[in-house]
């Protein structure tokens, strides 16, 4: 069996090229693969491996003051669907360039939790009686797998498409509960960040993502699968793989 995280924080970091260096040589001690992505603003991971080199890892990583909020998100897969491990410094751990939208520079825009949400979407407005709208920050490619229920969807390629994307629908969602979600947080708590930056203090980030939603409440209100970035493609509720060693026959 393979666990397989994600897992992201904002927080500020020093040398990112001296933290990235040290989790690289620990996943590498641990036999994991994915990616890990360090910028100034924080951290980005993608890894599987053992329970236990991936307990080994967090448990390290965490007993670090900087990383003592890092929530991981984990799911069971047959087999390994990184082909490689790859560690790397970037400007931004997801890139958004809108100086708007940097969470290390302005507080963290209202979350909601996903309990709450499948409760909204089931009786059909928020706790005040507004209209609820999922806005999806996430790409064509991925909302092709699936998506919530009547979400807002856009038509973008590029995560830096989407403030263009949404300047059409802004006065319609005026009047509504809008909740921002991606995969797993990291895109839509910097659209929302921006957005509620921008005027649009109507905006909540869905606290964990699909994939919090899914490990919290299951599928209730959504659509089909959440994509992944890696070899099991897509995700159902159970946090299941569209494609695993019992569904392609590897040894």
């Amino acid at each position: 069996m393979i666990a397989n995280t994600a897992a992201y924080l904002f927080t500020p970091i020093a040398d990112p090229d001296a933290l990235c260096a040290t989790l690289l040589a620990r996943a590498t001690a641990a036999d994991l693969r994915g990616t890990i992505l360090v910028a100034g603003e924080g951290i980005n991971l993608f890894l599987a491996g053992s329970r236990a080199g991936i307990d080994g890892f967090y448990a390290a990583l965490q007993a670090d003051a900087r990383f003592a909020d890092l929530r991981v998100k984990t799911s069971i897969s047959q087999r390994q669907p990184f082909a490689r491990l790859k560690a790397k410094v970037k400007p931004e751990i997801i890139s958004f360039r809108i100086d708007d939208g940097q969470p290390l520079a302005y507080p963290r825009a209202p979350s909601v939790d996903p309990a709450t949400v499948q409760r909204w979407l089931r009786q059909g407005h928020d706790d005040a009686g507004k209209p609820v709208v999922m806005l999806d920050t996430r790409n064509t490619q991925e909302i092709a797998y699936g998506t919530f229920q009547d979400a807002l969807v856009l038509p973008i390629t590029k995560f830096t498409d989407l403030p263009d994307a949404l300047a059409p629908h802004r006065d319609a969602l005026r009047d509504s509960t809008v909740v921002s979600f991606c995969t797993g947080g990291i895109r839509c708590e910097k659209a929302a960040l921006w957005m509620r930056n921008d005027g649009m203090d109507n905006v909540l980030q869905l606290e964990g993502g699909i994939l919090g939603y899914f490990e919290a409440v299951g599928g209730e209100g959504y659509d089909g699968r959440c994509f992944v970035f890696d070899e099991r493609v897509a995700l159902d509720a159970e946090l299941k793989p569209l494609v695993d060693q019992a569904e392609t026959g590897a040894a």
